[in-house]
């Protein structure tokens, strides 16, 4: 008698659904999800190894051979390496690269971050500024490049013009290596920070509005509510911006319409970033070997800036001291 009514207090108290056919449904619709998660990452995943991962791969083999990209491969061990290392022209590009991403980089990541803390409050015509600071990044780089080069041409450039009006003296904006490499510079930047602006401005939209009430409460003034709440919660997104900035700043690869549309390079190599250097030597001598190496070379340099740059900041945390 205790025996049945053991039971059937078991089978009262049992609430609906925790059945063991009910613990396999569960199952099922977890996995449903894990494949459901796969599914959607599938496409991006493939496009990855089909257009990245398998082109690096053959890059990095091609490096090893002697190849004019039309079925001529002959192999060459590390010669195309030891002449990339005793190519004056390639180290000058390497130089020229290293420059530009000193100066890129910072210039970028203070013109957006002001940028985004300049339009991140709701004000009138705010959302039209917003649009006019990234309006850059819809047009394509060829045609901005073209437009600049026509702003900057020597002695009938509207800049030079407008030098000329104030009384100062016309500039070589693209016919002297060191101006043509600072004007690459400037336009890359203006044309980049809008981008980076947005970027900024979805963290700053992130951080909790109650930390600024609470900060003005007890009367902390701008510059002490940016160093204490602003920045601390901004270092994720901040480093995201200088990984990218670097990616761009080293691979060159967003820069490199503006170059070839704005100084093919030239005055004297002056702006040959290695990238353009790699064009060069594939797309122009057929070298398509001797390109690979530098190629291989070049995604090292980055994977190791990379390495460093998430060292430094300590993987976001900024904590230098």
């Amino acid at each position: 008698m205790s025996t049945r009514t053991e039971v059937a207090s078991r089978a009262v108290s049992q609430p609906p659904g925790s059945t063991r056919p009910a613990r396999r449904r569960l199952l099922t619709r977890r996995r449903a999800e894990w494949v459901a998660g796969y599914l959607f990452v599938a496409p991006d995943c493939l496009g990855l190894l089909v257009f990245v991962a398998i082109p690096m791969a053959f890059s990095f083999v091609l490096g090893f051979f002697q190849s004019n990209g039309f079925g001529s491969y002959t192999f060459a061990g590390f010669a195309n390496y030891q002449r990339m290392f005793a190519d004056p022209i390639f180290l000058k590009s390497v130089t020229i690269t290293v420059i530009y991403l000193v100066l890129f980089v910072p210039l970028l990541f203070a013109a957006s971050l002001g940028l985004a803390l300049l339009v991140q409050r709701r004000r009138r015509l705010i959302g039209l500024f917003r649009s006019l600071f990234f309006a850059p990044n819809v047009v394509s780089l060829v045609v901005v490049g073209l437009v600049w080069e026509f702003l900057l041409i020597d002695k009938i450039g509207v800049v030079n013009r407008v030098l000329e009006a104030v009384g100062l003296s016309s500039q070589s904006w693209l016919g002297d290596p060191v101006l043509a490499l600072g004007t690459v510079l400037i336009v890359s930047v203006w044309f980049f920070m809008g981008y980076y602006m947005t970027i900024f401005l979805s963290g700053l939209q992130d951080i909790p509005q109650s930390y600024y009430e609470a900060a003005r409460i007890d009367g902390a003034g701008r510059m002490s509510v940016f160093r204490r709440i602003t920045w601390p919660l901004l270092r994720p997104t901040s480093l995201f911006v200088l990984m990218l900035g670097t990616i761009t700043g080293v691979g060159g690869l967003q820069s490199f319409d503006l170059i070839y549309v704005m100084t093919r390079g030239g005055p004297d190599n002056g702006t040959s970033l290695a990238i353009f250097y790699i064009y060069q030597q594939a797309f122009q001598y057929d070298d398509f070997g001797y390109a690979a190496a530098m190629a291989s070379f070049l995604v090292f340099i980055l994977l190791a800036a990379m390495l460093v740059m998430f060292r430094l900041t300590k993987g976001g945390r900024f904590d230098f001291g």
